[in-house]
């Protein structure tokens, strides 16, 4: 009401006479809920009966409920799904609702138009919005309007659709990608799957599946047909406003005997649990982590450190205790008896298993140099190690050591919270052996713009402190840096310690290594995620260790299939991501040991694609501000396409139908 005042305000010193009839519309959020009203409203307008259900809701609003003499409903407040509409001398004044969109919107728009809702009316269920039953069937387009491959984004019932036609058939599925609400039409249509633009994740536009990751969950698929040369598409009133859907899931059998035990409570654990029990597996799963979460989505620690911590976790409590999944949590598991089938847990206790995943992921590596246990020292490793990040940055001197993805990631979220930010790099640029020198000048660039400062091709040989705490960092060249806060992002290294005599291989990096079904040298016993060692299927089953978020899920639900005896191959290709100063840089493939870099666009304007050749065949590209090409060429290295240098040096690139 605010913004259409100022600007009724603006027209009216301009004599141009304007009266404000705006309609009144509010919402709330609540638990990540939001409920709408259209009108004023404050919690003295809700009745009673609905405060309880306002625990985890969001309730929007409509019209001026002030004076209402009665309430009626539609759905059910206990069920925190209801329609409210506030009668005044019969008529109604204003309207809220909760998980009944567009209904708020729709009598928002009516009373602008003038018109009057009676009592009569809303006791005849004739509403301007849906029923709790039914459908909403709308036509979307003619028959004619797609050609195969291309996609289109509708609207049904006030809720966007994703309307796609492949092998001269229509189908509809959520339009939003499953893992951040990404808009899938601008990503990559590659035969029956659509890639999200942003990170990669795949869903089959026939059943709304989810096919690759990152993301946990499916879009909902929706009724089409074509009759007349006209597409329909109908919605099922009760999925109005569901952007997501949940695979079905059994649970644990009560007696169960049979256990799968899961080491480490990261993305690898969460989609081995989950494709268990999609896969009618009733045996008992425990997941042990020494978090003090259950499974949270980490790439964001470096991103926002300053999260709130249920913003984070990847499922609820009630989640895992309706699907029979156990998490224990600040449990480290510390020795694996193979030949007894039991693992022994650092509170001295120990635990049977049928099957074992090790997915432990990858621990920080810590600085050597003296001074490294000064306090304000600091490694990212969890979500509290985030926040105390955050904290003690603020207004102060930092110093991250290591131009890494996290380490830069890091410095771009403190850019403008700590007094300083000084970065110090091995190479002569961030990124420089993986992305190349061209992008990792940009990125510096881009960095210094925000007041950080870079000391590159440099090391610490030195913290110094005073009464125990961080004063300065000494590098080798002599240059002594101010400190408040140092940051270590230098490296990782495998969670595998724990597997000393137990006759699980490791490599020399202390990898896990596994074959393409996810299984280690050890009968039952298989490895999955940042942890792991794979034969790499897009450089020809290459054996790699990536510490992808993407890959780990991927890994996670192979795993699972093949306990299941559901023989299935790791074939994912790497996908991903960073984040700096609000861009966001794209990845997929694997480019180590490239021999040439060809760009499209252009790096100094921060708007490129980068094809990255070896053999003269292209192995991995990056991307900034070019979207979907990466998501595209994802797609087509996971058909088994073999993109060549030619192809990449071409003038025309209609080859990734851009």
């Amino acid at each position: 009401m605010s913004q259409a005042q100022g600007r009724v305000a603006a027209l009216n010193m301009l004599k141009k006479t304007t009266k404000i009839d705006s309609v009144p519309f509010f919402w709330t959020v609540l638990l990540g809920k939001s409920i709408r009203y259209t009108g004023r409203g404050s919690l003295r307008s809700f009745p009673p009966e609905s405060l309880s259900a306002w625990m985890v809701l969001t309730v929007l609003c409509a019209g001026y409920g002030e004076g209402h003499t009665e309430i009626i409903f539609k759905g059910k407040v206990e069920e925190r799904k209801f329609l409210a509409f506030y009668i005044k001398d019969d008529v109604v004044v204003a309207a809220a609702s909760l998980m009944f969109d567009p209904a708020v919107a729709r009598v928002a728009e009516l009373m602008a138009t003038g018109q009057t809702i009676t009592n009569l009316r809303m006791s005849q269920h004739q509403q301007p919005s849906h029923d709790e039953g039914g459908e909403v069937t709308e036509v979307v387009c003619q028959e004619s309007d797609l050609k195969d491959g291309q996609m289109k984004e509708v609207a049904v019932g006030g809720q966007k659709v994703l309307l796609v036609r492949t092998q001269g058939q229509y189908s509809a599925v959520g339009s939003q990608c499953s893992h951040y609400n990404a808009p899938l039409i601008k990503g990559a249509l590659v035969g029956d799957r659509v890639r999200c633009p942003f990170h990669g994740a795949c869903f089959n536009v026939r059943t709304g599946d989810i096919e690759e990751y990152p993301g946990l969950d499916c879009l909902p698929s929706y009724k089409v047909k074509v009759k007349d040369g006209k597409v329909y598409v109908t919605i099922d009133k009760k999925h109005l406003g569901l952007t997501k859907r949940v695979r079905e899931m059994c649970s644990v059998a009560p007696g169960a005997k049979h256990t799968v035990l899961l080491i480490g409570g990261g993305p690898a654990s969460l989609l081995c649990a989950e494709t268990l029990r999609q896969n009618c597996y009733e045996g008992q799963i425990i997941m042990v982590t020494k978090d003090t979460l259950p499974p949270f989505d980490k790439p964001k620690l470096s991103k926002a450190m300053n999260l709130d911590s249920g913003s984070i976790v990847l499922r609820s409590t009630d989640f895992y205790q309706q699907h029979g999944i156990e998490v224990w949590l600040q449990k480290e598991v510390v020795s694996v008896n193979p030949a007894g089938k039991e693992v022994k847990l650092s509170d001295g206790t120990s635990q049977h298993y049928d099957q074992l995943l090790i997915s432990t992921g990858c621990r920080a590596r810590p600085l050597s140099c003296p001074g490294a246990d000064l306090t304000g020292v600091k490694l990212l490793q969890g979500y509290e190690d985030a926040r105390e990040i955050h904290s003690s940055c603020l207004g102060k001197k930092a110093v991250v050591i290591g131009t890494s993805f996290i380490g830069m990631e890091v410095a771009s979220y403190l850019s403008d919270k700590a007094a300083s930010v000084c970065m110090v790099g091995s190479a002569t640029y961030p990124y420089e052996r993986s992305l190349g020198p061209e992008i990792g000048r940009m990125t510096m660039q881009m960095m210094q713009e925000k007041n950080v400062t870079f000391h590159m091709n440099e090391s610490v040989t030195e913290i110094r402190g005073e009464n125990g705490k961080v004063k300065e960092v000494v590098l080798r060249s002599g240059t002594i840096l101010e400190a408040d806060v140092v940051i270590a992002g230098i490296g990782v290294i495998p969670n595998s310690d724990f597997l000393a005599g137990s006759g699980v291989e490791v490599d020399s990096k202390k990898a896990v290594i596994v074959d393409k079904f996810l299984k280690t040298n050890v009968a039952d016993v298989f490895s999955a995620g940042d942890v792991t060692a794979f034969p790499l299927t897009v450089r020809g089953d290459q054996r790699v260790n990536i510490g992808h978020w993407q890959m780990s899920q991927a890994q996670g639900k192979v795993a699972a299939l093949n306990m299941l005896k559901k023989p299935t191959k790791i074939d994912s290709v790497p996908f991903f991501w960073t984040v700096l100063l609000g861009k966001s840089i794209r990845y997929t493939g694997y480019g180590e040991g490239h021999t040439e870099i060809i760009f499209k666009g252009k790096v100094e304007e921060r708007k490129f694609l980068a094809f990255y050749i070896k053999d003269d065949v292209v192995v991995a590209a990056a991307s900034l501000m070019f979207d979907p090409a990466v998501a595209r060429l994802a797609e087509l290295m996971a058909t088994g396409q073999t993109i060549t240098k030619a192809q990449a040096q071409a003038e025309d690139l209609s080859w990734l139908q851009m």
